[in-house]
């Protein structure tokens, strides 16, 4: 079991710790940091009287929405934590996973599959309510007024991604089973939107993420390039 554990996340403990002893626990990740207040101030904004009308102006997406006042919304939307979820899982997802990434990717790079994954989510919603409920990966009409925030799509993406990267092949291909499963247990929109994310990750992932921002995955943080 240690000797598994090692080869499937022995390069990524290498990144990790490397980008520590590098900058130190403060100072490694300061997206994540400034991610997870993001997310504590705009929850506790929306349950006040007077601020849950101004994160729903500023950050709410629903596929009812005009397309460009959805795309305006979909970076902050990232941040707002769904209201029917409990806050602390948000916070811890964007903690752990966000962080990680941040360490093995850097900050640029991360925010950038954060973003692609969560605008693939925010795109299928309007494709499946097209589509209807009878095709599949169809969405019936009334989730074109369910409100769709969270850092879950990025969440998703990003983990399937650094794990990619680093070669941790179960945890690449269990991330994606995990979401398979939940589609079939509970057909929602959450569940389709995280496999439209999966899938726009995986196209970078293919396609190795090759964008003007450069092709080492340690961009941004200071790090040497990951040795593919």
């Amino acid at each position: 079991m240690r000797a598994w554990a090692r080869a499937e996340w022995g390069p990524l403990y290498v990144a990790l710790r490397a980008a520590l002893l590098a900058r130190g626990p403060l100072l490694a990740a300061p997206l994540t940091l400034g991610a997870v207040v993001l997310t504590a101030l705009l929850q506790f904004v929306q349950n006040q009287s007077w601020g849950f009308a101004l994160v729903e102006a500023a950050g709410a997406v629903r596929a009812a929405d005009p397309l460009w006042l959805a795309l305006l919304r979909t970076p902050l939307s990232l941040f707002v934590p769904a209201l029917d979820l409990p806050v602390w899982g948000a916070l811890a997802q964007v903690l752990c996973v966000f962080g990680i990434a941040e360490l093995c990717l850097g900050r640029r790079r991360t925010l950038l599959i954060a973003y692609v994954a969560t605008l693939a989510g925010t795109l299928y919603a309007r494709i499946g309510i097209a589509l209807g409920p009878h095709a599949p990966f169809g969405l019936p009409a009334s989730d074109a007024l369910v409100v769709d925030t969270g850092p879950s799509a990025a969440v998703v993406g990003l983990a399937v991604y650094v794990a990619v990267r680093h070669h941790a092949r179960v945890t690449a291909v269990a991330v994606p089973g995990a979401i398979v499963v939940e589609v079939l247990l509970k057909d929602n929109l959450a569940g389709k939107e995280h496999l439209a994310a999966l899938l726009a990750v995986g196209a970078l992932c293919l396609a190795g993420l090759q964008s003007p921002l450069g092709s080492r995955a340690g961009e941004g943080s200071g790090l040497p390039p990951i040795q593919s």
